[in-house]
C-alpha cells in the first residue's frame, strides 16, 4: 500500500469535514477512494484528495454539490495541476447568485468561522458536532454568544443583501435546536418548573428561547417552553394553569412586539412575580413598569435564577 495513501479519517481531518460527508460524496458523486488492496479498506490517493479539496472549496463558496462534484472529478488535471503552456485552463464556476461566498461573522473567533464553513457546506454532522463540542467545553452561553449567534446574524445579513441562504438558515437552525435539546435537563422528581418561556404572538423564531432553556438547565433550573406564536390569551391561560414565578416573552422583531401582550399578562389573576421581555423586538420604554429587559442571554439567566429565592405562589 502506498505511503501517501490516506484513510477516510485522515482525509476528513485534512479537509475539516465529517467522515459521513466523505461517504455522501462517495455514494452520490463518485468522489471516493481509488486505491484498493485486497484485504484492506480502500484508501485515498493524492489525486483523490485533490478532487475532494476542490469539492470542499466549491461547496463552501456556495456552488451546489452536484455542480461542485462535476468540477472536482476533473481535478487534478483541469483544476489543481496546470496544463501544458499555451493550453487554456477551465475555471471553476462562480458561486451561485444570491448565495454569497462566505457567511460574515465579524471579529468572532475560529469556532464561529468553522461553524460558518460547515453551514455553507450544508454539513449537518459537522454542524451538530461543532456545536455540541463547544457546549460541552464552554457551556451554552459562551457557545451561543461566541459561535451560534454570530453565524445566525451573518446568515441574516447575507440573506437581506442577496435573498439567498434560506436553505442554510433552515439547516443551521435545526442543528442548533438539536444540540440545545441534548443539554441535560434537571432530573424528574425535582420541584415543578417556576419559569415559563414563550414567544410573542406571531413570533416564529424560537432558537433564542431554546438557548435560554438549555442555559437554565445547565445551572439546574427547570422551565416550561411553550414555543412559537403564543397568543396573549393562551399565555394568560398557561400562567393561570401553572402559576409560574417568572414569565419570559420573546420577540425577534418590532412587528411581533405588541406591549399589550405584556399588559394582559400582568393583568391576569395569577400575575407572575417576575416578567421579562426578551429580544430585539421590544422597545423598553413602551413596556409596563417593572418589566425587565435583559440585554443578553447571560443576563437573562442571571435574572431568572433569582426565582429560587422568590416565595411560592
Amino acid at each position: 500500500m502506498g505511503d501517501d495513501a490516506l484513510s477516510a479519517g485522515a482525509v476528513a481531518r485534512r479537509l475539516g469535514v465529517a467522515v459521513t460527508t466523505l461517504r455522501t460524496w462517495h455514494q452520490r458523486y463518485g468522489l471516493g477512494p481509488s486505491q484498493h488492496v485486497p484485504g484492506h479498506h480502500r484508501r485515498y490517493t493524492t489525486d483523490d484528495l485533490a478532487r475532494l479539496e476542490v469539492m470542499r472549496r466549491l461547496t463552501a463558496e456556495g456552488v451546489t454539490p452536484a455542480e461542485a462534484a462535476r468540477w472536482a472529478r476533473r481535478a487534478p488535471n483541469d483544476v489543481r495541476v496546470g496544463k501544458p503552456a499555451g493550453t487554456p485552463r477551465r475555471q471553476p464556476p462562480p458561486a451561485r447568485a444570491g448565495g454569497g461566498t462566505t457567511i460574515p461573522v465579524g471579529r468572532s473567533g475560529p469556532g464561529a468561522r468553522g461553524l460558518a464553513r460547515a453551514a455553507m457546506r450544508l454539513d449537518p454532522v459537522g454542524l451538530r458536532d461543532t456545536i455540541s463540542r463547544a457546549i460541552a467545553t464552554d457551556g451554552v452561553i459562551a457557545t451561543w454568544d461566541g459561535m451560534v449567534r454570530p453565524v445566525l446574524v451573518g446568515i441574516g445579513e447575507r440573506h437581506a443583501a442577496t435573498s439567498g441562504l434560506i436553505e442554510v438558515e433552515h439547516l443551521v437552525s435545526r442543528c442548533v435546536s438539536e444540540a440545545l435539546a441534548a443539554v441535560a435537563r434537571p432530573p424528574a422528581g425535582t420541584a415543578p418548573p417556576r419559569i415559563l418561556l414563550a414567544c410573542a404572538d406571531e413570533e416564529q423564531h424560537t432558537l433564542a428561547l431554546e438557548a435560554l432553556a438549555a442555559a437554565l438547565a445547565e445551572v439546574g433550573v427547570a422551565c416550561r417552553l411553550l414555543g412559537a406564536r403564543v397568543p396573549a390569551r393562551a399565555l394568560v391561560d398557561a400562567v393561570n394553569r401553572t402559576g409560574p414565578a417568572a414569565v419570559v416573552v420573546w420577540s425577534h422583531a418590532p412587528a411581533t412586539a405588541d406591549p399589550d401582550q405584556i399588559t394582559a399578562l400582568l393583568a391576569g389573576p395569577r400575575r407572575p412575580l417576575l416578567a421579562l421581555a426578551v429580544g430585539p423586538g421590544w422597545q423598553p420604554t413602551a413596556l409596563p413598569a417593572g418589566v425587565l429587559c435583559p440585554a443578553s442571554l447571560g443576563e437573562a439567566v442571571a435574572m431568572l435564577t433569582s426565582v429560587r429565592a422568590l416565595p411560592d405562589r
